[in-house]
C-alpha cells in the first residue's frame, strides 16, 4: 500500500505526495500534500513522469491532483491512491488497479477499456460521460457514487457495492451482477437489459425507484415488480 505520510505543516491531516530519489523511485520520506507542497507543478510533473515510465506502480500517493491528456494503457496500479483526484480525457485499455483508492475523485470524458479492477474503492466518486465498459470490476466499492450517462456494458460486477448512489442516463447492459448490491441507489434511465439481475440485490425503494424512473431491466421482470 502507499505510504500514510502525514502532510509536515503541524496542522495539516492530509498525506503527503509521493517523493522520488534522483533516480525516479518512490521512496518513504516526510512531505507535503498538494495544498502546502512548495512546487506544486513540479510534483505533478513527477508523478506524471513516474507513471510514463513504468508499467508497474505500487504504492503511488497522488491524492488531489488532476490528471489530464496521461495514458494509463496496459499499467498495473497496487495500493495507489488518487483520492480526490480529477481525470480527465483518459483513454486507456487494459489497466490492472488492485487496492487502490479513488474515494470523491471526478472522472469527466474518461475512458478504462477491458480494464482489471480488484478490491478498489471509488467511493463518492463523479463519473460524467465516461465508460468502464467490457471490464473485469471485482469486489469494488462504488458507494454514494453520481454518475451521468456512462456505462458499465458487457463488464463483470461481482460481489461489488454500488449503494446509496445516484446513476442517470447510465447501462449496466450484459454485466454479471451476482452478489451486487444496489440498496437505497436512485436510478433515472439506467438500464440493465440482458444482466443477471435476480442474482443482485436490491431493496424495496430501489425497485420502486426504477419503476418510476421506467429503468430498463431486460429479462429481469420478476414477481411483477417490473
Amino acid at each position: 500500500m502507499f505510504t500514510q505520510n502525514i502532510c509536515m505543516v503541524h496542522y495539516c491531516r492530509n498525506l503527503a505526495l509521493s517523493s522520488f530519489d534522483k533516480n525516479g523511485k518512490i521512496i518513504e520520506a516526510k512531505g507535503y500534500c498538494l495544498d502546502h507542497i512548495p512546487d506544486p507543478g513540479n510534483a505533478k510533473n513527477e508523478i506524471y513522469k513516474y507513471i510514463n515510465e513504468n508499467e508497474i506502480i505500487v504504492g503511488l500517493n497522488a491524492c488531489g491532483l488532476i490528471l489530464k491528456d496521461i495514458d494509463f494503457s496496459n499499467k498495473q496500479f497496487y495500493g495507489c491512491n488518487f483520492t480526490h483526484c480529477t481525470f480527465q480525457n483518459i483513454h486507456s485499455q487494459n489497466v490492472k488497479f488492485k487496492l487502490c483508492m479513488f474515494d470523491f475523485a471526478i472522472f469527466n470524458d474518461c475512458n478504462f477499456i477491458k480494464n482489471n479492477t480488484v478490491f478498489t474503492s471509488f467511493s463518492g466518486c463523479t463519473f460524467s460521460h465516461t465508460l468502464f465498459t467490457s471490464s473485469d470490476m471485482i469486489q469494488d466499492n462504488f458507494n454514494g457514487i453520481t454518475a451521468f450517462q456512462s456505462s458499465f456494458d458487457d463488464s463483470d460486477l461481482f460481489n461489488s457495492r454500488i449503494c446509496f448512489a445516484n446513476l442517470v442516463d447510465t447501462s449496466f447492459r450484459n454485466c454479471n451482477l451476482k452478489k451486487t448490491q444496489f440498496i437505497g441507489t436512485s436510478t433515472q434511465n439506467v438500464s440493465f437489459k440482458m444482466s443477471n439481475t435476480r442474482e443482485a440485490v436490491f431493496d424495496q425503494t430501489n425497485q420502486d425507484n426504477d419503476a418510476n424512473e421506467n429503468s430498463s431491466f431486460g429479462n429481469s421482470i420478476v414477481d411483477g415488480v417490473r
